[in-house]
Formats: C-alpha cells, sequence, structure tokens
C-alpha cells in the first residue's frame, strides 16, 4: 500500500461529511497511545497551554522522584526516557514558549537531583546538551521572551 501525501489526505478529508471524520479520529486513535495522546491535547488541553505545563512539570517530577538511583546505568536509562516523554509532550503543542519552559524545567530537575550528574560523563552531556538547544531555540524568540528565559538559563550555569 501507497502511503498518501499530506496534501492529498487534506484533499480527501475536505470532502468528508462531519460524522465520518469522527469515525476516522476514533479508529485514528485505536491504533497508537501518541495518536490518542494527540487527540487529547488537541480537544481537551490546547485551549489552556499552561494547564498542561504544569501537569507535564508534575508528571515530571513524579518520574524523577521514581528513578532507580543504584547505579548512574539505571539513572541515565530513566531520564532519556523522561526527557524523551518531554519532547513527545512538545511535539504536541508546537509552542515556542511551551518547549523551553518544559526543557528548562527537565534541566533544573537534572540539576537538582541527587546523586549529582556530575558524577557521570553520559549524564552531564545530557544535560549540557538539552542546555545547549536551549540557547539555539531561545535565539528564535522575541526580545523579551528571550530577556526572561535568559535569567531562568543563567540559574542553570
Amino acid at each position: 500500500m501507497k502511503t498518501a501525501s499530506v496534501k492529498e489526505i487534506k484533499t480527501a478529508l475536505a470532502d468528508v461529511p462531519t460524522s465520518e471524520l469522527i469515525t476516522l479520529c476514533l479508529e485514528l486513535s485505536k491504533f497508537k497511545k501518541e495518536n490518542k495522546e494527540l487527540l487529547t491535547y488537541l480537544l481537551f488541553e490546547s485551549s489552556s497551554e499552561a494547564s498542561f505545563i504544569a501537569d507535564i512539570k508534575t508528571e515530571t517530577i513524579e518520574q524523577f522522584s521514581l528513578i532507580n538511583t543504584s547505579s548512574y546505568f539505571y539513572i541515565k536509562k530513566s531520564v532519556r526516557k523522561i526527557l524523551r516523554r518531554i519532547k513527545t509532550y512538545i511535539r504536541y503543542s508546537k509552542n515556542k514558549e511551551t518547549e523551553l519552559e518544559l526543557l528548562l524545567f527537565f534541566c533544573q530537575q537534572m540539576k537538582s537531583f541527587k546523586p549529582s550528574i556530575k558524577g557521570s560523563d553520559a549524564l552531564h552531556n545530557i544535560y549540557k546538551r538539552e542546555v545547549i538547544n536551549i540557547n539555539k531555540k531561545l535565539l528564535k524568540l522575541h526580545e523579551d521572551l528571550q530577556f526572561d528565559y535568559l535569567e531562568d538559563l543563567k540559574k542553570l550555569g
């Protein structure tokens, strides 16, 4: 089966009646958890970005508290999993401020994590990579927003 392009899908969806569109969305949500999460975001959480961010921060704090600290190997695996999850949420939102806020929060959590991430080169490199990533994304924002986020970034070091 050849997959249709986005343009072809958009054209085909324009001709579909509303009731059939609902059925198509429900079918789509049955296949992957990410599809269901994206629909949940678009339908319920996109109108209140602040509460969406707060929910993700709460979830992130919870995930950091559940990390197995018996070895840096387990810590690294868990941190990567948390970061992957945050980046998935960022893809749903597509909002630059949300992206910066969540990545800054992730770095703050890593910096305050015990045992220190400085004990592992891999963890420290993940942290440094995300700080560099934040710097790049910061340059694409409006100057007023850059100033606000730059203050938070300076606290990270």
